[in-house]
């Protein structure tokens, strides 16, 4: 299983989509959910405990995670000399310099939060960011990391024009793609009109992509656009997904104290604790998805949006509807292009096995 495990609460920005907008957000979720908020700012689990709870799962990957994890450093290395397991991180980038290479170039993977071009991802994370983050990455490249670095986009509702950006972020030395839509996460963000406009925008540049990328796999290229690949991967295989980010079933987040939880953004609420790293692996509590995603009938290939928003049901019922759209729009296209990339699969353009990839470790499939 994928464990991310939170080594501090504490970040070094304060993004729009989450510092800003919980700012604003009147939290009514403890009249639904019971909290817990005894749980040090940054990680008291033992190196030696982690170990013994990651021995138990002989697939066990670790997932460096926060806040922002590169504001432990100290606390990374010594993980990484006593715990030999795949290592994976989601970072904003802005510290990737301050890592000792030979311990960078042993992370598999890493996911860098980056909204796009310098204009959009200043705009959402600050003046100066996108810039130093480019450095960066250019910096570990020039120092001999091989793995994937993934863009890991926020897509608001101010900035639709997902091919746009994607197709710039893939031109600035980025291996894969992913994406998130700000939505369903707080309360106090939906507006019925708003959210309207940019669904039909979004899915236009959604459809644009999509043949986008459909054109560079004739070319015998297929590009890591990770929600593209997980839904055409199923289909080609004909399989059912369960929640296809694994959160509660293949993937949980270890907090500051040791605590085991669903996903990382449950952090802190009672309901979605399923156990401790004193337990064993296979003894932690499992969680489904329910409510009206339990009767989708697009559940065995969406597998449910988000655990979270899922459960709280922040948005109201119209604004859920809205989100879904996307999805449906998202699996439709892929459909549409099915037979075509079976068609280029079986002339031997490209192989089935270009579409695979490591579930699990972060990139959001349904976004």
């Amino acid at each position: 299983m994928h464990y991310h495990l939170i080594l501090t609460e504490k970040c070094n920005l304060q993004c729009k989509y989450c510092y800003g907008k919980s700012m604003d957000e009147e939290n009514d979720l403890n009249q639904k959910f019971k909290f817990c908020f005894n749980s040090p700012l940054k990680t008291s689990v033992k190196t030696c405990d982690l170990k013994k709870f990651l021995a138990k799962d002989k697939n066990s990957y670790l997932i460096f995670y926060g806040g922002e994890p590169l504001l432990e450093i100290p606390k990374i290395t010594e993980l990484m000399d006593s715990i030999d397991v795949p290592y994976r991180m989601q970072t904003n980038g802005l510290l990737l310099h301050k890592v000792p290479k030979e311990y960078m170039n042993r992370i598999g993977k890493i996911l860098v939060s980056v909204d796009g071009n310098k204009q959009r991802t200043d705009f959402n994370r600050g003046k100066g960011v996108f810039d130093r983050v480019i450095k960066n990455i250019n910096l570990i490249r020039e120092n001999g990391y091989k793995g994937e670095i993934l863009a890991r986009m926020t897509i608001s509702p101010e900035f639709p024009d997902i091919y746009g950006q994607v197709l710039f972020l893939l031109d600035s030395g980025f291996d894969s793609i992913h994406w998130q839509l700000d939505a369903e996460f707080y309360k106090c963000d939906f507006n019925f009109d708003k959210f309207s406009e940019f669904v039909k925008e979004y899915n236009s540049y959604v459809s644009r992509l999509a043949d986008y990328w459909l054109e560079e796999i004739k070319k015998g290229r297929v590009i890591k656009i990770y929600p593209f690949l997980g839904i055409i991967d199923s289909l080609l295989k004909n399989e059912k997904t369960k929640l296809r980010c694994g959160a509660g079933y293949s993937g949980y987040a270890i907090d500051t104290k040791g605590d085991v939880v669903a996903c990382p953004i449950m952090n802190g609420i009672e309901d979605f604790r399923a156990g401790t790293i004193k337990d064993s692996p296979d003894d932690l509590k499992k969680f489904e998805i329910s409510g009206k995603c339990s009767k989708c009938k697009d559940l065995d290939l969406c597998g449910g949006r988000c655990l979270y928003s899922n459960r709280t049901e922040l948005w109201p019922i119209e604004g859920q509807e809205l989100v879904c759209i996307t999805i449906r729009h998202l699996i439709n296209e892929m459909k549409k292009i099915l037979p075509e990339v079976s068609s280029l699969i079986d002339k031997g353009v490209v192989k089935k096995g270009d579409f695979e990839y490591e579930k699990y470790f972060g990139p959001e499939i349904i976004p």
